[in-house]
């Protein structure tokens, strides 16, 4: 199994098939609170639907075309964090991340992302990572202004998410940016 430690009560592991009855459970804990930003929510409706997705994510990593992992906080799974397919050709890709609404706001995620770009730059040698968020969601907003992202602009209705288009910043990070600010 593919992990990382971020820090002492919090791991980025791989998904497996025994994760996928867990992450339903916390999809559906926060259905309400994911939905208003994520358009696989709604399509999100059994432990089968997880086990296409770890499928999915599982062939994906196998490809070295990025992972896909389960942020757990002191053992218990309670979000997730990866790539979107990375382009080998131009050496990127965009990042994804949700966490449980009662765990926002503690830097969970910013830390789970740094060290992720770490990964991403150092090991699989990406020369640009970008990370799209809807203009309305400030928490997630924050995170790629915490890490010195450069904000390049906004895609007017970009995504459709249950049933309404959701503007989307785009924010990337270059590799030589990114070995300054560490």
């Amino acid at each position: 199994m593919f992990a990382r430690t971020v820090t002492g009560n919090v791991e980025l592991r791989q998904f497996e098939w025994e994760d996928a009855d867990k992450l339903f459970a916390v999809v559906e804990r926060n259905r309400e609170h994911l939905r208003q930003w994520l358009p696989w929510v709604d399509q999100t409706r059994s432990a089968d639907d997880i086990r296409r997705f770890i499928s999915r994510a599982t062939a994906q990593f196998e490809a070295d075309l990025g992972p896909n992992f389960g942020i757990w906080l002191e053992g218990t799974l309670a979000g997730a964090i990866g790539c979107h397919t990375i382009d080998r050709a131009d050496r990127s890709c965009s990042l994804g991340y949700w966490i449980e609404a009662g765990h926002q706001g503690r830097g969970n995620i910013t830390r789970c992302c740094r060290h992720l770009l770490d990964y991403l730059f150092d090991e699989a040698g990406l020369h640009r990572v970008e990370i799209r968020c809807a203009t309305g969601n400030w928490r997630s907003c924050a995170i790629p202004q915490r890490l010195g992202f450069i904000h390049e602009g906004v895609l007017r209705e970009a995504e459709w998410v249950n049933d309404r288009w959701l503007d989307l910043n785009v924010w990337s990070m270059l590799e030589q940016d990114w070995r300054k600010a560490r």
